[in-house]
């Protein structure tokens, strides 16, 4: 099992050394950063799957890094370390994107419980969007943000219009469609072409089917139109 990567950012050495045994005992792996811009420097050059940073940094405080992390679009759970315990400044750290905000003096035992909490959730936050964001149908993967489609886990190698093709079959699996609609849906006209609706039915029916001249999955269904066939 990988480790999980902490960053712990605080110009104090003592408090770097207690975050950094505390967690090592939990069997994470820990980069430390004395200043702000050196935590920037490193969250720019790698992942991470929690940040800690204290406030009070000596170059630029904890406060900038944060929403400097969350302007580069980086969603990674941030707890903001402080020897301020005012409600003022727990509203601020919540207010530009911290996760937890932990005040000095702290129990390291606490901050591991509160440290696996934290990665627990986003993972399952990262797999919950990665799920949503695939159709999986039968032997056939879709995924949306890619825009890459797998058949039994292998990449099917499909032209752009193939492809859009395949994604709006597998958005609406055994449902029968009309050439007309078809070229309406994927194609966006309104003047029917059926002759080049049926060539690219049979170009991916050449690369989604055992075999294409007796097809499993993109059937014709015969003086209406062509459906995804698939058991669902």
């Amino acid at each position: 099992m990988t480790k999980p990567k902490i960053l712990i950012a605080d110009d104090e050495e003592y408090v770097r050394r207690l975050v950094v045994t505390a967690l090592e005992m939990e069997n994470m792996q820990v980069f430390q950063a004395k200043n702000g811009n050196e935590a920037l420097g490193m969250v720019k050059q790698g992942w991470f799957d929690l940040i800690i940073l204290d406030i009070m940094l000596g170059d630029i405080n904890g406060y900038d890094v944060i929403s400097k992390i969350r302007s580069m679009g980086i969603n990674t759970p941030v707890f903001l370390l402080s020897g301020k315990s005012e409600d003022y400044d727990k509203i601020i750290g919540f207010g530009i994107g911290a996760d937890s905000y932990i005040t000095k003096p702290f129990s390291p035992s606490v901050l591991c419980a509160q440290v696996k909490t934290h990665i627990r959730r986003y993972k399952e936050l990262l797999e919950a969007k990665d799920k949503n964001s695939k159709i999986v149908l039968g032997p056939f993967v879709f995924n949306q943000k890619t825009y890459n489609c797998c058949k039994n886990g292998i990449l099917l190698h499909l032209s752009s219009k193939e492809v859009q093709l395949m994604k709006f079959f597998m958005e609406n699996p055994n449902q029968v469609f009309t050439k007309e609609q078809l070229y309406q849906n994927v194609w966006g006209e309104t003047v029917i072409d059926d002759n080049t609706v049926m060539v690219y039915i049979r170009h991916l029916r050449s690369k989604i089917e055992d075999t294409p001249n007796s097809p499993k999955y993109l059937q014709t269904v015969w003086g209406i139109g062509y459906k995804l066939s698939i058991d669902t």
